[in-house]
């Protein structure tokens, strides 16, 4: 029977990896409380200009700016939902905290992964071409990857360069865009296109599919503010002006 959205992995695996990402989504909302909102001071000059030169509520800013922050924390799970894509291939497993994000069972590739190409500084570039290079040397036939999905340009090419005043080179220790590697992995050209194309009808049906099941717990932050906003009188701004910065001069008098 043809898959219904990509043919270099079961549709089973691909709803999963869809419903792995919602996971994170709905974790990551439902840990914005308005403590939490408030861990790091709301800049709310900004917000006022935002909301008036922008024509936008103030609820829909605040709501703007709870999103923002629920962000921070699901780029992460973007790259974890390629990875299990890509470990869904015939021949491929994910590293499971083991090193590597994927790599082939036969030991012939090994790569980690990262979503954006500018998530690393120095340090860290250093850190990780020193360790695909210990994968390169532990096995003889293996090329190693480090993996871009959201590159600036398609490319796959050895990794060489000055990281942190050392010269770095090897002869299977490779960068790689996301759509050359998914072209790798699933052994097709138009992988990444494929998955990217398959994208709104899987999501489509898990959101059908869940609609069947229990309601999910939403970020309370906003909520928390307006029923303050209910016994104080402030607008939304207001109140969250007066409880993040109380104790500057004048404001107590909000």
């Amino acid at each position: 029977m043809k898959n219904k959205y990509v043919d270099f992995i079961s549709d089973e695996h691909f709803l999963k990896c869809v419903e792995n990402l919602h996971t994170s989504y709905v974790r990551a909302k439902a840990n914005i409380t308005k403590r939490k909102f408030y861990s790091n001071k709301i800049d709310s000059i900004k917000l006022i200009f935002d909301s008036r030169f922008n024509k936008i509520d103030e609820e829909s800013i605040i709501e703007t700016e709870i999103l923002r922050q629920i962000d921070k924390s699901i780029n992460n799970s973007i790259g974890t939902f390629h990875e299990q894509i890509l470990g869904g291939i015939n021949g491929f497993e994910i590293g499971m905290n083991s090193g590597f994000d994927i790599k082939a069972k036969d030991d012939t590739l090994f790569a980690d992964i990262k979503n954006k190409h500018n998530t690393m500084n120095s340090s860290s570039a250093e850190s990780l071409f020193q360790k695909l290079a210990r994968y390169a040397d532990t096995y003889k036939d293996a090329k190693c990857y480090w993996v871009q999905i959201l590159a600036k340009s398609s490319f796959n090419e050895k990794w060489t360069g000055d990281i942190n005043g050392k010269e770095y080179s090897h002869s299977r220790v490779y960068k790689i865009s996301g759509d050359q590697f998914y072209a790798i992995v699933a052994n097709k050209e138009t992988a990444f296109f494929d998955m990217y194309n398959a994208l709104p009808n899987a999501i489509s049906d898990f959101m059908e599919a869940l609609k069947k099941k229990k309601s999910t717990t939403e970020n309370s932050a906003l909520s928390e503010i307006k029923k303050e906003t209910n016994s104080s009188g402030r607008s939304i701004i207001d109140q969250i002006t007066f409880e993040n910065y109380s104790y500057y001069l004048g404001l107590d008098e909000l």
